[in-house]
């Protein structure tokens, strides 16, 4: 008789990790269905992206049982990918051929090393997310000087920059706050 795997988590595929990685199964299948004019390449760098947010999301919730690092790591994860996707699909300023763009990816390469410096812990991922804040910051304001009249206008790249800002802000005070509840 086949062993049955067990339902409380302790299974290597149980509910939570089938649905965890269903979600970008589906929408890397949704622009085929939709026929949306991607080309190969583009499945494939899709395809990447969606398998680096699985994978970081999953090792952040086996790196800590804390909600406030899991919410964290999920709110700074997905900062960087809608961060890339943003860029890679249409820019930020002006179109994804702009070179200020890469001011963005410089960012989330920064982040990410300082994240690995602090060995993914609760106090040094505060410090990373802090430090991704204060450098979206001043992209915001080279980005607004920048922007021109290119769509999305300095008002768009400003409200843009700024749900950035925020989502690694609230990230960061996450983080804080899981160092805190590891602290005690």
């Amino acid at each position: 008789m086949a062993k049955q795997v067990q339902s409380t988590g302790a299974g290597f595929w149980n509910r939570w990790r089938i649905a965890g990685w269903s979600v970008p199964a589906i929408l890397l299948t949704l622009p085929a269905i939709l026929d949306f004019p991607w080309s190969a390449f583009d499945f494939v760098v899709m395809g990447v992206l969606l398998g680096l947010v699985g994978l970081a999301i999953e090792l952040a919730f086996r790196a800590s049982g804390s909600a406030a690092y899991r919410i964290a790591a999920g709110a700074a994860v997905l900062a960087g990918f809608f961060l890339v996707w943003i860029n890679l699909a249409a820019g930020i300023i002006g179109d994804e051929d702009n070179p200020w763009n890469l001011m963005y990816f410089a960012l989330i390469l920064i982040t990410l090393a300082g994240a690995v410096g602090a060995g993914f812990r609760p106090n040094g991922m505060a410090r990373a997310l802090f430090v991704a804040a204060g450098m979206q910051a001043v992209v915001s304001v080279v980005a607004v000087m920048v922007a021109g009249d290119a769509p999305p206008g300095p008002v768009g790249v400003a409200m843009l920059n700024l749900f950035f800002l925020m989502m690694f802000l609230g990230s960061a005070g996450l983080f804080r706050l899981a160092a805190r509840e590891h602290a005690a």
